[in-house]
């Protein structure tokens, strides 16, 4: 399971571009710090959670799943599980295991995070507080739907089937950081 610690880490490494990610990181740092149980699904008033925006190897298209009990079209991701050491492996595990994809990539810094109210797999309302990050797929990746979705698979990253402004948002980053990394080189 990933600890406080780890994620407490990950998140301080990072360096967000925009005022609101920067204060919604303080406030996940100081969730963590006040609870060590933080990336724990069992922690009622929130948890840390890692999600991944799986983009195909041109950086054109994104996978998104429609999730099965929000029933909305959403990245893929969830809860840290015993095994993941980071948030980073979390990511990558969910997106491996939710796109069906093998081989894919992560950046390791964040693209952004995001807090939303949700009844969990407890069944209680509570809070993710959600760790995004970018990851690539190999040329010419292809799907294999999990029991955790209704449905998945490629769009346009401009041509997204939703109005859910997170995805919206993330997809944004996800561009952003596609075109830094490009100008890099």
């Amino acid at each position: 399971m990933v600890a406080a610690a780890a994620a407490a880490a990950e998140l301080e490494a990072w360096q967000p571009e925009h005022v609101d990610q920067r204060a919604l990181r303080y406030a996940l740092l100081a969730f963590l710090d006040a609870r060590p149980d933080g990336c724990d699904r069992s922690c009622v008033p929130g948890h840390l959670t890692a999600s991944a925006l799986v983009v195909d190897a041109a950086g054109e298209n994104v996978v998104l799943t429609l999730h099965s009990r929000v029933k909305r079209w959403l990245q893929v991701g969830g809860h840290c599980e015993p095994g993941d050491e980071s948030l980073v492996a979390a990511a990558l595990r969910e997106a491996t295991e939710e796109s069906g994809i093998a081989g894919l990539t992560i950046d390791p810094a964040p693209l952004r995070v995001d807090v939303h109210p949700i009844t969990c797999s407890l069944g209680l309302p509570t809070r993710h507080l959600d760790v995004q990050f970018l990851v690539r797929a190999p040329a010419g990746a292809e799907t294999a739907i999990s029991d955790e979705s209704d449905d998945l698979r490629w769009w346009a990253i401009h041509g997204l089937p939703t109005d859910d402004a997170s995805v919206l948002a993330l997809a944004a980053a996800a561009e952003r950081r596609l075109a830094a990394v490009a100008g890099a080189r």
